[in-house]
């Protein structure tokens, strides 16, 4: 059992709320996931860089050596246990590289251009009090709070999981042939960290996006390559997607406004939006994509 949110801005006047709204909506659903609780926000960018998010294990205090070792073309900032480095994208691998030799105890959480991503075992309010989510703004975000029950409560297992450059996934449920999938993405040349399975559906929704597929074609796909149980929430650098299985027995439901979507597992992670009393409210059916593109 876990808890999913997920709310994606039409009205660029709510952006520096978003942070605030996510909050919220990641805290309502504790109950459902008291273990780690995790989140991505896209914000602005600048031309020319790419955003690095690192996750630092505790006790961590090399930070200005890190600083030093990347350079003057690196900018690091500290949040909680993770530092996000921006960096020039013509030098992202070498920094990458550097990043690597300099401090091997560091895990790149994500790479992109507007992403940054936060996870950390803990209660889903003190997740986000520490990477001070609420101050945060952008154009949409996603959050996720786990209850273990496959594997260990640690950093790593904890969602949402990122697999490619401005990407991100979390899920509810679970994949009954993820290890048979993984070994295809392996031979595709698709990496992985850890053994859990929602680390192999956003692989798998990556390799789709590098194939050519939209976001709404590779969620398509997943229909037929993925078994399982699941409800899918998905980011992109324009695009936020939901995709339920064809049993659909995991709790959804979503919002919609002319100045946002929304999604939460249970209503109630919805009910302090503005205007929810007014919103179309529905569940998703199964086996139905739904997603949303700002730049379309």
């Amino acid at each position: 059992m876990c808890g999913i949110v997920g709310l994606f801005l039409k009205d660029a006047s709510l952006e520096s709320e978003l942070g605030h709204h996510l909050s919220v909506m990641l805290e309502t659903m504790t109950a459902r996931g008291p273990d780690s609780a995790g989140f991505a926000v896209y914000g602005g960018g600048e031309a020319g860089r790419t955003k690095v998010t690192l996750r630092a294990p505790a006790g961590f205090d090399d930070f200005a050596a890190l600083e030093t070792a990347l350079g003057a073309g690196a900018r690091l900032t500290r949040r909680g246990s993770h530092i996000v480095v921006s960096v020039p994208t013509n030098q992202l691998d070498v920094i990458l590289q550097k990043i690597k030799t300099a401090a091997p105890a560091l895990a790149v959480s994500s790479v992109g251009a507007h992403m940054e991503l936060y996870k950390e075992v803990g209660l889903p309010a003190d997740v986000a009090s520490q990477f001070k989510l609420s101050e945060m703004a952008g154009t949409h975000g996603i959050g996720h709070t786990r209850m273990a029950t496959e594997s260990a409560v640690t950093t790593a297992g904890a969602h949402p999981f990122s697999t490619g450059k401005d990407q991100c996934l979390v899920h509810n449920g679970s994949l009954s042939n993820h290890n048979q999938v993984r070994r295809r993405l392996i031979r595709e040349g698709i990496p992985f960290a850890t053994e859990n399975d929602t680390e192999v559906a956003a692989g798998y929704l990556s390799w789709r996006l590098a194939e050519g597929d939209s976001l709404g074609e590779a969620l398509e796909s997943s229909l037929k390559d993925l078994d399982g149980f699941y409800t899918f929430v998905v980011g992109t650098d324009t695009g936020f997607g939901v995709l339920r299985d064809p049993i659909a027995c995991k709790h959804a439901v979503m919002a919609e406004t002319d100045q946002y979507v929304a999604f939460g597992t249970e209503y109630r992670a919805l009910s302090a939006l503005p205007g929810i009393e007014s919103a179309n409210i529905f569940e998703p059916n199964p086996a139905t994509v739904y997603f949303w593109n700002r730049a379309a």
